[in-house]
């Protein structure tokens, strides 16, 4: 086995360390001066005795002149180059781990640090545009306040007010500024409560959701078959209902690891693009079944960002992935129009549809749906559908118009929207 061209780089660097000559060095392992030179230059590849006999001789282990030792700190330095982009000097990563190995972890421990906050900045964005609770409350704390400013408008007017009308007035103002201060604290309440799910009161989704959440909605322990579904349920923490759902969302997971492992299966995904009835068609299953398994390429080696939001035929949320500018309210009230619930109608159709997420700087979504009955069909029974969609941020190739959809009927800023449920909060931009 040979080694790459960082290894004669972390030879030449030892070697002028301990002050050491290339005659010397090479005397040591009983080769010529010129050929070390060439070694060090990353002009030939060593392997074998010959590395362990310079790693003997500069007084180092082994795999200190390796390329193993430092290739998931290189490959981070490279990410980590991203952050400012041509100004980084990527070719010279390899020196700067090698020579400063200890600075070169700072780096991309900073860099990780920054990914954190970055999502967490847009996990909240996500939450303040989307989040239909936080509108409602936002909402009542601006009737409160517009309520108070309409009653003191007429107060401090030049017209005569009689006395009955005046303590009316008052009262009514006592009482608004009664409820805009229990908006104002279930407001702050709210977005004062912990993101932790054991130490916040949430429903069992909101539980569920939380503990695939930690794990990046990827479960290697269920990928490699060395836990169960019930060993994953104890170790999450969880209880009663919410365990119950874990439950079953863990034991399809490891149905789909099982017909699709994941070796096979990511390479086949870069391959066929990440295109749904193509990955059906090379491995022979269902469409639903890629559907759910696309979601579980891990994160961090180079697939894009995928979102899968399952539902029954009532159109209720039984699971949900986020991805970046892709959000559903667990609780209901999801804009109707989402391929998800349209395909219900169209039972085992799969769907591709593009969609348009409102706003100005408006995203493009490109969803894959399908509906397909969840269990045996019997003799005059009506199946029970359920229905996956999987969602890919800005992997659109504007083939087809696009589909406007939104979040929330309440939130949704589009006025001339036919599948509208109720108004939408008027105003709120402007108040704010």
């Amino acid at each position: 086995m040979t080694t790459t061209r960082l290894t004669g780089t972390r030879i030449r660097e030892k070697r002028l360390d301990l002050g050491l000559r290339q005659a010397a060095v090479a005397e040591l392992v009983g080769i010529s001066p010129s050929y070390l030179n060439l070694i060090e230059h990353n002009r030939r590849r060593i392997g074998g005795k010959l590395l362990s006999d310079l790693a003997r001789a500069l007084g180092v282990d082994k795999a200190f002149l390796a390329d193993g030792a430092d290739r998931d700190l290189l490959d981070q330095l490279r990410a980590a180059a991203s952050l400012i982009g041509d100004k980084a000097e990527i070719a010279r990563a390899e020196d700067l781990a090698t020579r400063f190995p200890g600075w070169a972890g700072l780096i991309t421990l900073q860099a990780r640090r920054l990914a954190v906050m970055d999502e967490r900045v847009r996990a909240l964005t996500d939450r303040m545009a989307h989040d239909p609770f936080l509108a409602t409350a936002l909402h009542d704390v601006i009737s409160a306040v517009t309520a108070i400013r309409s009653t003191a408008a007429i107060l401090v007017s030049q017209e005569q007010i009689d006395a009955d009308w005046q303590r009316r007035f008052h009262e009514n103002i006592h009482a608004d500024s009664l409820r805009l201060g229990k908006s104002s604290e279930a407001l702050v309440a709210y977005l004062d409560a912990p993101d932790d799910a054991s130490q916040s009161p949430e429903t069992p989704m909101g539980q569920v959701d939380a503990f695939l959440a930690q794990n990046n909605y990827h479960l290697p322990a269920l990928e490699d078959q060395t836990a169960t579904p019930a060993k994953i349920v104890a170790q999450s923490g969880l209880t009663g209902a919410a365990a119950a759902l874990l439950a079953g969302i863990c034991q399809q997971y490891a149905d789909d690891a099982r017909k699709l492992p994941m070796d096979s299966f990511a390479d086949a995904s870069t391959q066929c693009d990440y295109d749904p009835a193509r990955l059906a068609a090379h491995f022979g299953v269902d469409f639903a079944t890629i559907l759910r398994r696309l979601p579980c390429l891990p994160q961090g080696q180079g697939h894009p960002p995928m979102g899968l939001a399952v539902c029954d035929a009532s159109g209720a949320l039984l699971y949900f992935k986020p991805a970046p500018g892709f959000a559903m309210p667990l609780t209901g009230g999801a804009c109707p129009l989402w391929p998800l619930f349209g395909a219900l109608s169209r039972p085992s159709q799969p769907l591709r549809v593009e969609a348009a997420l409102p706003g100005h700087a408006a995203r493009h979504l490109l969803c894959y749906a399908i509906a397909v009955p969840a269990a045996v069909h019997h003799f005059d029974v009506p199946p029970v559908l359920r229905s996956y969609m999987l969602v890919l941020p800005d992997m659109t190739e504007g083939s087809s118009a696009p589909v406007p959809v939104g979040v929330s009927c309440r939130i949704c800023p589009r006025p001339d929207c036919t599948s509208r449920r109720e108004p939408a909060i008027v105003g709120l931009a402007t108040a704010l």
